[in-house]
């Protein structure tokens, strides 16, 4: 697993939301990167700051209404999107 900022961490499964709008498969596309434990910590931080919101019982979406656009990927997770 790599080692990444907690911001860093935000940012790369809040744009991944965009791809995946579903926990399990964000968890199942994600594995190599994060545990599973990090995952639902970083999806719980997101809601609780409001910068996602649960759509359904496993249907993630991002908040841009609340929150205005998301920020830009910097270009050392821009990889790792591109490539799930």
């Amino acid at each position: 697993m790599s080692d990444f900022s907690f911001e860093e961490r935000l940012l790369l499964i809040q744009h991944c939301i965009y791809k995946y709008d579903s926990e399990e498969i964000l968890k199942i596309k994600l594995r190599e990167y994060f545990s599973p434990k990090q995952i639902e910590s970083t999806v719980d931080t997101l809601i609780a700051t409001q910068k996602i919101r649960r759509i359904g019982q496993d249907k993630l979406q991002n908040n841009e209404s609340h929150t205005g656009m998301v920020p830009e990927i910097p270009e050392n997770l821009r990889s790792i999107i591109d490539n799930l």
